[in-house]
């Protein structure tokens, strides 16, 4: 089990907390529990309470939605170091998406009342989640006008790109658990056109795909297709 001094240095490194100085990021640690999931498990749907904000220690998990005639479509990949449900901390709306476990999960459950307890008491605290919440929706609104304007293939590499940096890994030989379904649905292209531009990857040695599994030989190469 962590110890708490970890803790804060876990959450020191999330977006959302990193501007926190020590003693209030020590003040979100203890309303938080480290909790673990198993591969494939559902740690929330969507349509479920949202009480609970979790910070990923180890593991990947991914968010989705369900169409009504059964697709799913990938949100987003989480991996050491991010956070997701974190509108947790704000409101108890519904959730908006599911999120599962790909793989054995552990991570730090961060209690929304609890810390909206916290905010009331340290109304700095409430400030400082704000605007790191802030920065982080214009970080996406930029990411989303910027992808309007690029190919495919520079929509694929910059995936690839952001799911290297999530990993605590090395620059070379990334492992990276995804789907080429998941890529292009992050990608927002057709699975057609970036299985196409993978398979280019691959034949110029960049990358290395498996099942459910993508290997990321040289990340440095991928800006050389962003543009």
């Amino acid at each position: 089990m962590a110890t708490a001094q970890e803790s804060v240095g876990l959450l020191g490194q999330v977006p959302v907390f990193e501007t926190l100085a020590p003693e209030d990021l020590q003040r979100v640690v203890e309303v938080a529990v480290p909790r673990t999931f198993p591969g494939h498990h559902v740690i929330f749907r969507e349509g479920d309470a949202s009480d609970t904000c979790y910070v990923v220690r180890s593991g990947h998990a991914r968010a989705i939605r369900e169409h009504p005639d059964g697709r799913m479509i990938a949100l987003a990949h989480f991996g050491p170091g991010d956070i997701f449900g974190e509108l947790a901390m704000f409101d108890d709306e519904r959730r908006s998406a599911t999120v599962e476990a790909v793989e054995p999960l552990e991570t730090l459950a961060i209690l929304g009342n609890e810390l909206r307890r916290c905010m009331e008491q340290q109304p700095h605290l409430a400030i400082a989640l704000a605007a790191s919440l802030a920065r982080r929706l214009r970080a996406t609104n930029e990411r989303l006008a910027s992808q309007s304007f690029q190919t495919v293939q520079s929509r694929v590499a910059t995936v690839l790109g952001q799911l290297v940096e999530q990993e605590d890994a090395g620059r070379t030989d990334v492992a990276i658990t995804v789907t080429q379904a998941e890529v292009a649905q992050l990608a927002g292209s057709s699975r057609e056109s970036a299985s196409r531009f993978l398979a280019v990857l691959e034949r110029a040695g960049v990358i290395s795909q498996g099942r459910g599994r993508l290997t990321v030989h040289d990340p440095e190469a991928l800006r050389n297709y962003v543009y």
